[in-house]
């Protein structure tokens, strides 16, 4: 077996730190202390199991935490990512469509956990909805990686250009196009559908806390807290969402539905500033008045290891 190269990106062990850097402690709650003290030990142990089962594979590998990450992934033939969705999410934004990634889950949400303290506070902890393996299945699914007997599945992603300008960054999950504050009304009117670089659907005016675009990896997060629908994780679609709007009217029916595959749309923003979140509120772009926005699901795919329960799915869609 040829010696493959592989990155693995992990989530900081300080992320369940509950001390200040004055070194007093702002939480009391016992309960609580012990919880965060085990997510962290358990993370911690997640990673130690990776490390120690790479060192007996043909593989020549490195660690890099994911905040130290500031450079595209090149010259490896896999990423792991130990953490949960939002490492594997972060990741993503400097991998493009040649590297496949495989998430590992390093803390799982434990229901029993759940029930126990759900009259204390909210005990759960990483979904992982799109990591691939747990440190229960992590050695027998990269061995099935390594000798070919699993492939990735090519997951849609947004480009977004800004006065035709492409942002760098791709959504995996999705975007929101706002004000800073996201809880301030803003204007901007935009096209529910282009395709071909022509319009074939109004010219929508919006006064609303902003729009969301989801991929369908994205579409069952914040976009079905929303209110919006599950798609089949490799659909080529987008949807999209106004947020919270004002008014509708007779474009009620627009303020809400699908991009396909071959299409884009776009949006002016008419409002003095504005921002284009990607995947959360971390990666950002400002914007401002009469910047126009392109969104499509042209952006390249991102190659993802995923659990088996969606890659079942997959396989019926």
């Amino acid at each position: 077996m040829a010696r493959r190269r592989l990155l693995l990106l992990l989530k900081p062990f300080d992320v369940y730190q509950v001390g200040q850097s004055d070194g007093l402690c702002r939480i009391t709650n016992p309960q609580v202390l012990h919880y965060l003290e085990n997510r962290r030990k358990v993370h911690k142990d997640a990673i130690n199991l990776c490390q120690s089962i790479l060192r007996q594979k043909p593989v020549e590998w490195k660690p890099i935490v994911r905040t130290n990450l500031s450079q595209p992934i090149r010259d490896v033939d896999l990423v792991v990512t130990v953490g949960g969705d939002g490492t594997l999410l972060q990741g993503s934004h400097f991998i493009d469509d040649t590297v496949p990634v495989l998430g590992v889950n390093s803390d799982p949400t434990q229901p029993e956990e759940v029930e126990k303290l759900r009259n204390e506070f909210d005990a759960n902890r990483s979904t992982g909805y799109l990591c691939g393996a747990t440190v229960n299945n992590f050695e027998q699914v990269l061995d099935n990686i390594l000798e070919g007997r699993a492939n990735p599945s090519k997951l849609t992603r947004i480009s977004i250009c800004v006065n035709s300008e492409v942002i760098p960054t791709y959504a995996l999950n999705d975007i929101l196009i706002a004000h800073p504050c996201p809880a301030a009304v803003s204007r901007f009117s935009f096209n529910r559908i282009k395709m071909d670089d022509q319009p074939c659907s109004p010219l929508v005016h919006s006064r609303s806390s902003g729009l969301r675009v989801s991929t369908a990896a994205g579409s069952t997060a914040a976009m079905l807290s929303a209110g919006g629908f599950p798609m089949p994780i490799l659909s080529q679609d987008l949807q999209y969402m106004v947020r919270e709007p004002i008014s509708p009217g007779n474009t009620s029916s627009l303020m809400h539905g699908s991009i396909k595959s071959r299409q884009s749309m776009e949006a002016t923003w008419l409002s003095k500033e504005g921002v284009v979140y990607i995947d959360g509120s971390h990666v950002c772009y400002s914007i401002k008045d009469g910047d126009v926005i392109e969104i499509s699901p042209k952006a390249p795919v991102l190659k993802v290891f995923l659990p088996h329960h969606l890659q079942n799915i997959s396989e019926e869609t």
